[in-house]
């Protein structure tokens, strides 16, 4: 019986791709006087190619800006301080969040989180989702000191929650970080659809958040069946 969902934030709560669309765009708003020589979608662009969905860490990002577009009267750490002081602002989460989570938690379930990333920021995207409140415990890498594929976090969150990785379904939108490093822990692997990648090797895939509650109850089917 299923009795922990542990998930992804980036990709998979969080939709980070309309995020950075949007923060980018006020953020050139927000700063024209420094970097209004370079068009708009330019600037959208390639900070959107250099971030590499945030596998990237912004102060390469900005370093390569400031030099390539020759941005002058302001650092690349200021433009870094503004990502960070800013992004929470503008984080979009996807379809049915809210109403997914309030489901899972009605049947009970205990609720993880586990994110790569710095800590603090991490913190406040999940807070400015106002999704905090749900989860029993939330693992970011950088506090952690371990980061997925790393089965170790895997086993930390488990262990916070006080399920075995039988019980637990873990839901993220990397075929390895996420799907396949969950499996390898034991737990069941979701996919949370992304266009990057097709021909994942998940238990299950998920288009919408929505249609998680019912991949639970099939998989309690499943069992009780076989029980």
């Amino acid at each position: 019986m299923i009795k922990a969902a542990i998930f992804d934030l980036d990709g998979t709560l969080l939709d980070r791709d309309e995020s950075v669309k949007m923060f980018i765009d006020h953020q050139y708003e927000r700063l024209h006087k420094f970097v209004g020589h370079i068009p708009r979608e330019m600037f959208a662009a390639r900070f959107i190619e250099l971030d590499n969905r945030g596998y990237v860490w912004k102060d390469r990002v900005y370093e390569q800006l400031v030099d390539e577009f020759e941005i002058n009267g302001i650092t690349w750490e200021e433009l870094l301080q503004d990502y960070i002081d800013e992004f929470k602002n503008y984080c979009v989460p996807f379809a049915n969040l809210i109403e997914m989570l309030e489901t899972l938690k009605r049947k009970s379930l205990k609720l993880g989180m586990i994110t790569n990333g710095k800590g603090q920021f991490q913190m406040d995207n999940i807070k400015a989702l106002y999704i905090e409140k749900y989860f029993d415990a939330i693992l970011v890498s950088e506090w952690e000191g371990i980061k997925k594929p790393d089965p170790q976090i895997f086993i930390r969150a488990l262990e916070q929650l006080n399920v075995s990785p039988s019980e637990s379904i873990f839901v993220g939108d990397h075929p390895v970080n996420d799907v396949e490093a969950a499996k390898n822990a034991g737990m069941i692997g979701i996919w949370k659809k992304d266009f990057q990648w097709s021909a994942v090797e998940a238990d299950f895939v998920v288009d919408d958040l929505a249609e998680l509650p019912l991949i639970i109850e099939k998989i309690s089917i499943v069992e009780e069946q076989h029980s």
